[in-house]
């Protein structure tokens, strides 16, 4: 199985996981051409897209994920926030996660559940995802903290937004302005809640840690690639369009 970057920041969010018999989308913020061109133009084996929530930089481009007649997963609150960017004869499935119990989606060899994520947006989500060559992948983006831990993770896709100390730093400097400050704190993972989020699961299988989603202004993505990788022991990589890894069960 191969993990492609087609885009994660706030420009646009899309990634790929595909292996030559079938392959899963995760968000539709970037144009479907790139995300066609990383599939080889084989939509045939596309088994699904899956949304976290309703922003343009993640369902932007939804509806021209539907249009190709890929089957589309989310929260019917994102599934009303994104309304104005559906524009499709086919409409997105609604998926639940939370008090009410956890969905299980089984779209081809991959197994997902949802869970309940902490961002500005009517009702986001992330998602576990299983599938055979990979074992468990916690993909994690746009939220504050995560309420949940994992077991048999072997690949990890977590937002890593922030620096705290560089925030407020800006703000002090008049880059930005205190409210911007408060709306980043209260909607995205800092470089210390990301790590405290690794530590508080067994990262014992884990083979790759891919750090998504780092602000332009607010982060520093290699610092935060050497502070997690010392702290983990585990091959860490930043999210960059183009980027290609295997993402199997095991490290070979």
């Amino acid at each position: 199985m191969e993990l492609t970057v087609i885009g994660s920041s706030s420009e646009g969010n899309s990634y790929v996981l595909q292996n030559a018999g079938e392959a899963l989308l995760l968000e539709a913020g970037k144009p479907f051409k790139h995300t066609l061109a990383a599939l080889g133009g084989n939509l045939r084996k596309v088994v699904g897209c899956l949304i976290t929530h309703e922003h343009g930089d993640h369902a932007g481009r939804i509806s021209e994920v539907l249009n190709y007649a890929v089957p589309v997963f989310a929260s019917q609150g994102t599934i009303e926030g994104a309304e104005k960017y559906i524009r499709s004869n086919y409409q997105p499935n609604a998926i639940r996660a939370g008090a009410g119990g956890y969905e299980r989606l089984n779209l081809g060899g991959f197994t997902v559940i949802p869970f309940p994520a902490k961002h500005d947006a009517a009702e986001p989500l992330g998602f576990y995802i299983w599938h055979e060559e990979t074992g468990g992948i916690l993909f994690a983006t746009d939220t504050y903290y995560l309420p949940c831990t994992f077991k048999g993770l072997s690949n990890i896709l977590i937002e890593c937004n922030y620096d705290p100390d560089i925030l407020a730093r800006r703000v002090a400097d008049g880059d930005i302005p205190e409210v911007l400050q408060e709306r980043v704190r209260r909607s995205h993972l800092s470089y210390y809640t990301c790590l405290d989020a690794l530590r508080a699961n067994d990262l014992t299988a884990v083979n790759n840690i891919v750090l998504i989603h780092i602000s332009d202004g607010n982060g520093d993505g290699v610092a935060f690639r050497e502070g997690i990788a010392k702290a983990t022991g585990k091959t860490v990589h930043i999210a960059k369009p183009g980027l290609k890894i295997k993402f199997n069960k095991t490290p070979f």
